[in-house]
């Protein structure tokens, strides 16, 4: 028997800067988005948000320590409530949690991410995803882990430890399974998973998993500090888009 325990608003998607860092979605945190092509992506400058800053009761977020150095901050990027979910458009790459929403132990965190227009505020695809196991949120010493999709079937498994560390390679890894949009300004959704059971971390898109890690690979100097933690999401740099039904479940 499945318990259900929190359950969260629809989120809009975060963006995150495309610059030349590899972490920052072809790594984790720093600037370079892929592109289409898995090639290098065009360079692309953060944009800052009117009206930027988080609105959502009991939401809190970060922005890339990356996206800071050149000078971004978290009111460049927007966060609120939207209906019984989230909208985030972003600005600079960011991860946005509520402290209370924590999971232990053998769990899954789930959510639905809805680009209306793809690529609305950016020239290429950017990333979006769940966060999970994070620890020291917020400050310098901050580590989670992420999966995170692209409107064109592209996904990346990346985290911070708290520098940037990846799990499938630079530029992520192309799966079937990941919905492509049809064209710019065209809607996108992928349901997105992420498990941890037993020494296994996985994390499944639109009801197929995509990607199986070790748990000794996750956890570690350098990486997380637990599996154990907040969890929350996290949106690429110039990007637009919700966030409905962030759940954790127990087995």
């Amino acid at each position: 028997m499945r318990r259900v325990y929190a359950s969260f608003l629809p989120i809009a998607l975060v963006s995150v800067a495309c610059t030349s860092n590899p972490q920052t979605e072809s790594a984790a945190s720093s600037t370079t988005s892929v592109s289409t092509s898995a090639s290098s992506a065009p360079m692309e400058d953060t944009r800052a948000v009117a009206g930027g800053g988080i609105s959502a009761a009991g939401w809190t977020g970060q922005i890339d320590a990356s996206e800071a150095k050149r000078g971004q901050m978290i009111a460049n990027a927007k966060l609120a409530s939207e209906g019984a979910g989230l909208h985030v458009t972003t600005g600079p790459a960011v991860a946005y949690w509520n402290p209370a929403n924590t999971a232990t132990g053998n769990y899954t965190v789930k959510a639905t991410f809805t680009e209306p227009k793809d690529m609305n505020v950016n020239d290429h695809p950017h990333p979006y995803g769940i966060v999970i196991g994070g620890n020291d949120m917020g400050t310098a010493a901050q580590s989670y882990l992420y999966c995170a999709a692209y409107g064109n079937g592209t996904f990346i498994v990346r985290g911070f430890g708290p520098e940037p560390f990846q799990l499938n390679g630079r530029r992520g890894e192309s799966n079937a399974a990941v919905h492509k949009a049809a064209g710019k300004d065209s809607p996108v959704t992928q349901d997105i998973a992420v498990s941890v059971n037993g020494d296994k971390v996985n994390c499944a898109i639109n009801g197929t998993v995509v990607g199986t890690y070790n748990k000794s690979d996750v956890v570690g100097p350098g990486k997380l500090k637990s599996t154990d933690g907040v969890y929350g999401v996290r949106f690429a740099h110039n990007t637009d888009g919700t966030v409905t039904g962030l759940t954790v479940t127990k087995p």
